[in-house]
């Protein structure tokens, strides 16, 4: 059973295109290219279309219009290939007497004789077919670099990832130590501000004197 999925990926659209193209190219329906595309991504034919009408058919136009092509040039050749098509012809000699003939003057009477095939591929349909195939590898390089470059930007992408999670792991525990310390600082604040109390405490409670004219000490009221 199919899933849907959200998330599309570069090489998730890559493939897309390179059957969306390749079916126009062979003269397939858009239709047959999603449901296949599906069946490899575990999608739905519809998500498929409506992904490539979206998102993706905006990037490949010149490859639309080359694919396009190359199908009314592959179906040209296709037709004269049908129309004209080869025949080879067993070659017919006609009865001759051959007695009392030279054997160089019949050989040359037996060759005139031969009937040759008239049907022939034109030089049109051999440019055709050329063109054709040199479409297909300018197409199929072009893709080839979209992949890589794809590639390479996801290794890059990877890389800043890594980079960017050791910084916060380094950032975290610089956070825990300055969590730490000013707990610490707290806790050192607040005993010397209970030390401070119980000295003023002291202070008051500790009994004060002082010496009269007979030279007797005498406490002080408070």
């Amino acid at each position: 059973m199919k899933v849907r999925q959200d998330a599309w990926s570069h090489e998730d659209d890559l493939l897309l295109a390179e059957t969306v193209l390749r079916y126009i190219r062979e003269g397939g329906t858009q239709l047959a290219a999603f449901d296949e595309v599906g069946d490899k991504l575990n999608r739905t034919s519809a998500a498929c279309g409506f992904r490539w009408n979206a998102e993706v058919r905006n990037n490949y136009e010149q490859a639309i219009a080359i694919a396009k092509k190359q199908r009314k040039e592959r179906k040209r050749a296709l037709d004269r290939m049908n129309k004209d098509t080869v025949t080879i012809e067993e070659p017919v000699i006609k009865e001759t007497v051959v007695e009392n003939i030279p054997a160089q003057l019949y050989a040359e009477e037996v060759s005139a004789e031969l009937i040759p095939s008239s049907n022939t591929i034109t030089l049109e349909d051999c440019i055709s077919f050329l063109s054709s195939l040199r479409h297909n590898d300018l197409l199929s390089n072009q893709l080839e670099m979209e992949n890589n470059r794809l590639r390479r930007e996801n290794e890059s992408l990877k890389q800043q990832t890594k980079e960017l999670e050791k910084k916060f792991e380094k950032l975290s525990d610089q956070q825990t130590i300055i969590q730490e310390d000013y707990q610490a600082l707290v806790q050192i604040m607040d005993r010397a501000r209970r030390l401070v109390m119980f000295e003023d405490s002291d202070d008051r409670n500790s009994p004060a004197f002082r010496m009269d004219k007979n030279g007797n000490l005498e406490q002080l009221a408070k």
